[in-house]
């Protein structure tokens, strides 16, 4: 993309035109989102905050391609997605998307190392591929010493990093956390945002829904939702800094 003077500026890796959602039922309709329109850079960690019932977790679901909007556009890297057939969906879910949820969501019966290497599974990577993108995954998020353990077997704070490192062991173009530390102790929610500031860092776009102000405060902006509408935005950090090159192959390219 270019600029009236010629010069190149970055195509959005996020780009919502007047996004709504309503859910219906055979009594009642409700309007979880009412026009929302949200650019989102290659590389910016955005904040979404606001009120219970605003739409934030609606709005990422529709980010994260597990819903459709009713009316409105919505492009990923370029590529309109908002009313994808679900197979396109869940393909663009495992290649371009990582999740991180408030409730870890690892799978009781698998290894540590067994639920990072999953996404690869899905993607169909060699052996060879998953065990090296998994070690990699493990150690940028200091668990590799746990692999062989279950969830079970881990605390909290050690479960989101695994969770974490589940999320990127694909190297996706998009990370979206929801609420990531919620059930987190105040000292490991802090470590758990600092792995995700260092994850920006190295080139992670990231868009995290969260209540807490002191979590915001890791991002580059906040973008702040009241009744479905985009309400205010407001950047944290200054001018928003490209990722550091010193960062860059701590996790493995993309597929």
């Amino acid at each position: 993309m270019t600029n009236d003077l010629g010069q190149g500026t970055p195509t959005p890796l996020i780009l919502t035109h007047d996004l709504h959602k309503v859910y219906a039922t055979d009594e009642v309709e409700t309007s979880a989102l009412n026009g929302v329109s949200v650019s989102i850079d290659p590389g910016e960690f955005v904040a979404i905050m606001g009120p219970s019932g605003c739409g934030k977790s609606t709005l990422l679901n529709l980010l994260g391609l597990l819903d459709r909007p009713s009316t409105g556009s919505y492009k990923l890297a370029g590529d309109e997605v908002g009313a994808l057939p679900e197979r396109d969906r869940a393909r663009k879910r495992r290649g371009a998307l990582g999740f991180v949820f408030q409730s870890f969501n690892l799978i009781d019966d698998l290894t540590v190392a067994e639920n990072v290497e999953l996404p690869l599974v899905y993607l169909k990577a060699s052996k060879a591929e998953r065990a090296e993108r998994t070690e990699a995954a493990l150690d940028r998020v200091g668990m590799a010493h746990r692999r062989g353990h279950t969830p079970q077997q881990l605390s909290g704070g050690q479960q989101q990093r695994v969770a974490i490192a589940r999320a990127v062991v694909a190297s996706p173009q998009l990370l979206l956390a929801d609420e990531p530390t919620g059930n987190l102790d105040s000292q490991n929610g802090a470590a758990v945002m600092d792995l995700l500031a260092e994850l920006n860092a190295a080139g992670t776009t990231i868009v995290m829904v969260t209540h807490s102000p002191s979590d915001a405060e890791y991002a580059q902006r906040v973008v702040n939702l009241f009744d479905g509408r985009v309400v205010s935005e407001h950047v944290l950090a200054g001018e928003l800094h490209p990722p550091d090159p010193a960062a860059k192959g701590a996790l493995p390219q993309p597929l």
